[in-house]
């Protein structure tokens, strides 16, 4: 079985769960013992991440490692919510555009 993942969003995961428990990337290196400029590139889904190392980034962040990979474990209602925010964030405003036109006829039915 090949696992592929996107680790632009994981990233993005990593660098929400740091900023929600006040860290900096500096401290977040720190705790680690890697450089800043490392935990920079993971945020921004620039180099990819051993399961050893994400398993301290989630113990650093008190995250589950679930979590981090596909955004799962949550309980709140709003985590799908907040995984679409995340996959918009790197789209052009061309695709957003395209994004809004294609779920706006769905949410318009849905209300139906």
């Amino acid at each position: 079985m090949n696992l592929s993942f996107d680790y632009g969003i994981i990233g993005r995961r990593i660098k929400g769960a740091r900023e929600k428990k006040g860290l900096t990337q500096e401290k977040l290196a720190e705790e680690l013992d890697v450089s800043n400029a490392y935990i920079s590139k993971i945020e921004r889904g620039k180099t990819p991440i051993s399961l050893d190392r994400l398993s301290d980034i989630c113990h650093v962040l008190e995250e589950s490692t679930e979590y981090i990979l596909n955004g799962s474990d949550n309980t709140s209602e709003d985590y799908l919510r907040n995984e679409i925010i995340l996959m918009l964030e790197g789209c052009s405003a061309e695709k957003v555009k395209l994004i809004s036109q294609v779920i706006k006829p769905i949410i318009e039915f849905r209300g139906k």
